[in-house]
């Protein structure tokens, strides 16, 4: 059987069916709705006839893992992607939990962050296995939890042992191969100023105006030490969170009084070459910039990793990888153009499970997945054409690493 008749077998209407399906399930972080998905990507893996188990992810979290055994003689192929989604936001004008397909696009939370992505290498495989294809290496589908914190599902799988030659992460790339991405870690700014009454504001030290002034010098960041211009390129750092009142405990009762504390909470994202430890440090020298502007001020910086959150790696493979290579191929044979690789952005801010598989599993993979483009927005979608899109590459690759038994 040749690709194109291995391209030709792909069910759209069933692809699309088990994408919204997927979508239906409310699979917020940390929830019941979390475990259900899990549950229901195992059921539907044991009944393809892959080895399946749902394996624990500490706090009573499962990653659901699915192993298509080879003949032998070929490369593993893992597929990695997580189930949990960002929270409903403002401004939908759609359900996000129905799963809507029209004509165009396909509508949902998570949709793009990343159910589509797991979709997509779920049908492809299952295309193959019901077209009788016997593979000589083994494809793995690994579904985890907890990338939204720090990727602590794909960290267990690591931990757990488990391992291939290869890997694709499918975070939304647009179909793009990302072959280098940033290290994302968090942080917590607070700013203790000293209070007055409006009267007397000039003598006070106004940690809301600090803050003001400090934010957009933040967002403006580039860190030291940047191997080249492109790793330069995925250096960000942005503020995400500011709460400011009277003490610590943030009184908001007395507005006619000077805030005399702010907390910030922020992320960062640095390259390979470059360190966390060297982010706060630059970071450091604005704080003290920033005191220095207003006299009295005290900033401190601490870093969210001193949590037990664990920090989301950076990533890099070379373009010439086998696998890299692998993707590039299948893209040109489904797209008929060449392959957008390298770091691309702005998925090379997101911060991936890649990192965790390349650092602690020491695989070889790359980033490419459906989805991007209208990624944590309202009414959250991905274009049909490029899921389906996806589903033909992912097949393809599958056929070039792990070989036709």
């Amino acid at each position: 059987m040749t690709h194109a008749d291995l391209l030709a077998r792909i069910d759209t209407e069933a692809c699309l069916a088990f994408l919204s399906r997927m979508v239906q399930h409310k699979s917020y972080s940390e929830t019941e709705g979390e475990r259900e998905l899990a549950r229901f990507m195992a059921a539907q893996m044991t009944a393809l006839g892959l080895d399946t188990e749902l394996t624990p992810v500490r706090g009573g979290r499962l990653n659901a893992v699915g192993r298509l055994r080879g003949a032998g003689g070929g490369k593993s192929l893992l597929f990695n992607g997580h189930l949990d989604t960002n929270p409903v936001t403002e401004g939908w004008t759609v359900d996000p939990w129905a799963g809507l397909v029209d004509d165009r696009f396909i509508y949902g939370i998570g949709v793009s962050n990343m159910k589509s992505g797991d979709a997509a290498y779920f049908c492809a495989l299952r295309t193959l296995v019901e077209a009788g294809v016997r593979l000589k290496g083994d494809v793995i589908l690994t579904y985890v939890i907890g990338e939204l914190q720090g990727g602590v599902g794909t960290l267990a799988l690591m931990q757990q042992g488990l391992r291939a030659d290869y890997f694709i992460n499918s975070e939304p790339t647009d179909l793009q191969a990302m072959t280098l991405h940033a290290a994302a870690f968090t942080f917590v700014i607070e700013l203790t100023g000293n209070t007055r009454h409006l009267s007397k504001r000039e003598e006070a030290v106004d940690a809301i105006a600090a803050a003001c002034d400090l934010i957009p010098r933040l967002n403006a960041m580039k860190f030291s030490g940047a191997r080249s211009p492109e790793h330069a390129g995925i250096n960000r750092v942005h503020v995400g969170v500011m709460h400011g009142a009277l003490g610590r405990d943030l009184a908001e009762w007395r507005p006619a009084q000077v805030a005399d504390y702010v907390r910030l909470c922020g992320s960062g994202r640095y390259a390979n070459g470059q360190s966390e430890a060297g982010a706060l440090a630059d970071m450091r020298v604005e704080l003290d910039a920033l005191e220095a502007r207003f006299p009295g001020l005290k900033a401190t910086i601490t870093s969210e990793t001193a949590t037990g959150r664990p920090p989301m790696p950076a990533f890099e493979i070379a373009r010439d990888s086998r696998i890299v290579q692998a993707v590039n191929q299948a893209y040109r044979q489904v797209r008929g153009v060449e392959q957008p690789t390298g770091a691309i952005t702005p998925p090379g801010y997101y911060g991936t499970d890649a990192g965790h598989l390349q650092t602690v599993g020491g695989m070889e993979g790359v980033v490419c997945g459906p989805g991007g483009r209208y990624n944590t927005m309202p009414d959250e979608r991905v274009d049909i054409g490029d899921f389906l899109d996806m589903v033909r590459i992912y097949l393809l690759t599958i056929l070039d690493i792990c070989e036709v038994a």
